[in-house]
């Protein structure tokens, strides 16, 4: 992937707009990630139960990936009871879990609570979803790890939509970075009181527009000036000098530069996960 690091967040989600639908075709492309595809899409097919899954590594590393739980791999046993659970129970654990990434992966993963698969995963569109969720957790994570600002940014645009409440904010530390960011807000308000905290965010986010990408942009807007106007980092990365260079010293005006991937990939600040 291309590297971002070192980029100011207005830049780095200006030139992600030029390269992002690529550089995703790269990911599924690179040997190591089109192993993982080939081999997921050829056996997922024999999969019947959640024990099934979690009795094949790969396949149960690849479905974890792609929905951000990496992290999560080693609680086999939780997360086959995490996967069998009745999610109208209130008790259930799925549903006692603060964390809303096992919650979307429950339902990304469609078994019973009994722990049958149904026809899920003998079904070409849901196969295709679960590698295309793989490829962009991936990308995400990549641009993460080079440039936080910019990993932050791309997370919350991905999360808005599913957004209810201040509590769904402050319940992921990520997203709760992010809003006090974009709004303007110390750090320090973290360790306050939680319902002072969601009663703060509730007056200034219309948590009804969070499905609108107008009003989400404007909120990614607000969040890149405010974190390259407190960032005192200095980039030597070629790909800034040479967005850079598109600004004029003297007038200040524009000039626009047009952004070509497999230029870009010439350059010595391009490296590739």
């Amino acid at each position: 992937m291309i590297s971002m690091s070192g980029m100011s967040a207005s830049l780095a989600l200006r030139l992600i707009g030029k390269t992002e639908d690529k550089e995703h075709a790269m990911i599924e492309s690179e040997p190591q990630h089109a192993r993982e595809i080939s081999y997921f899409m050829e056996n997922i097919e024999n999969v019947e139960t959640v024990d099934d899954l979690i009795g094949d590594y790969r396949l149960y590393s690849f479905v974890m990936k792609a929905y951000d739980l990496e992290d999560q791999i080693f609680g086999k046993a939780m997360m086959g009871k995490i996967l069998k659970s009745d999610i109208d129970d209130k008790e259930s654990l799925v549903n006692k879990l603060t964390d809303d990434r096992f919650e979307v992966f429950y339902e990304a993963m469609g078994f019973s609570d009994e722990g049958a698969a149904n026809s899920n995963t003998i079904d070409p569109e849901w196969k295709a979803k679960i590698v295309a969720a793989y490829v962009d957790t991936t990308y995400v994570n990549g641009k993460a790890e080079d440039n936080e600002a910019l990993g932050l940014a791309l997370q919350f645009r991905r999360k808005a939509g599913t957004v209810d409440s201040a509590y769904d904010l402050l319940k992921d530390k990520d997203m709760a970075q992010f809003i006090r960011t974009a709004l303007g807000l110390p750090d320090e308000i973290a360790t306050g009181d939680i319902d002072r905290q969601a009663a703060l965010l509730s007056e200034r986010i219309d948590f009804d527009k969070l499905g609108d990408e107008d009003y989400v942009e404007s909120l990614v807007r607000k969040f890149a000036a405010i974190s390259d106007a407190t960032s005192d980092t200095v980039s030597t990365n070629p790909i800034v000098t040479l967005m850079s260079g598109a600004l004029s010293s003297s007038s200040g005006s524009f000039v626009p530069v047009t952004i070509d991937i497999d230029t870009i990939q010439g350059f010595s600040g391009y490296k590739l996960r």
